[in-house]
């Protein structure tokens, strides 16, 4: 089965020409920067939508639905993964979260606060979402030999800052083979990383096993992608 065809089978609507993250673009926040490949290491399809009343609630609420795909792959001994980035704060002061669902394979998300006063990696599985929330930095890795795919619900109002993980050569823990964390040499002080499954956050309507774009499908509330000060939960 190709990508193409994987993708169809989760996402029914039309796609747009993807926008690949290559190599050479990466290698400033691998652990072995002279690592050596040819291909894209992962796609993304940005701002798609089922039907044009779901293009126009995304438009009105300023949020945009995409979808990621990462083949499996090793680069010097390091599970592949998404380059990594924070969001800037809101009108508000406060970070923008964002909002992530697996589709297929499982996804080990490192989440950094931007003080590097918590590390935290989250596991989440085939169905399950997971909200990260405003301050923290987040790297998305593929540790298994089969495609990950995954959707993410975000605001469409700011551009993210990759520069914090460009400038120490990625994440606070690099993720090598057989599972084997390693801590980033050039983060001087870091706390030990916390471990956590995927978890709902039901008052917010994100539950496992229900597709994130039933929020827009279905018109329901995603104000806190833009206000999160506005909720109770974040």
């Amino acid at each position: 089965m190709t990508y193409y065809e994987l993708m169809k089978r989760y996402w029914p609507g039309d796609l747009p020409k993807p926008s690949f993250r290559t190599h050479h673009e990466m290698q400033c926040v691998l652990a072995d920067p002279n690592t050596i490949s040819d291909l894209p290491l992962y796609s993304m399809y940005r701002d798609l939508a089922l039907k044009r009343e779901d293009r126009a609630y995304l438009l009105e609420q300023n949020v945009r639905f995409d979808i990621t795909v990462i083949p499996p792959c090793m680069l010097g001994g390091e599970y592949v993964k998404t380059k990594g980035h924070y969001h800037p704060h809101n009108p508000s002061g406060i970070g923008y979260p964002e909002l992530y669902q697996v589709f297929a394979g499982e996804a080990h998300y490192l989440l950094q606060h931007k003080s590097l006063s918590d590390v935290v990696v989250v596991t989440a599985k085939a169905g399950e979402c997971l909200l990260i929330p405003p301050g923290y930095g987040h790297v998305t890795i593929n540790p298994r030999e089969e495609v990950l795919m995954m959707s993410n619900l975000v605001s469409a109002g700011f551009t993210s800052d990759y520069a914090p993980y460009e400038q120490m050569q990625g994440g606070a823990y690099y993720e090598m083979d057989g599972g084997v964390w390693v801590q980033n040499p050039r983060y001087p002080m870091i706390p030990l990383r916390r471990e956590l499954a995927a978890y709902e956050v039901p008052e917010l309507g994100i539950q496992h096993g229900r597709s994130i774009y039933e929020m827009v499908s279905e018109r329901e509330d995603i104000s806190f992608l833009n206000s999160p000060e506005m909720s109770l939960v974040l």
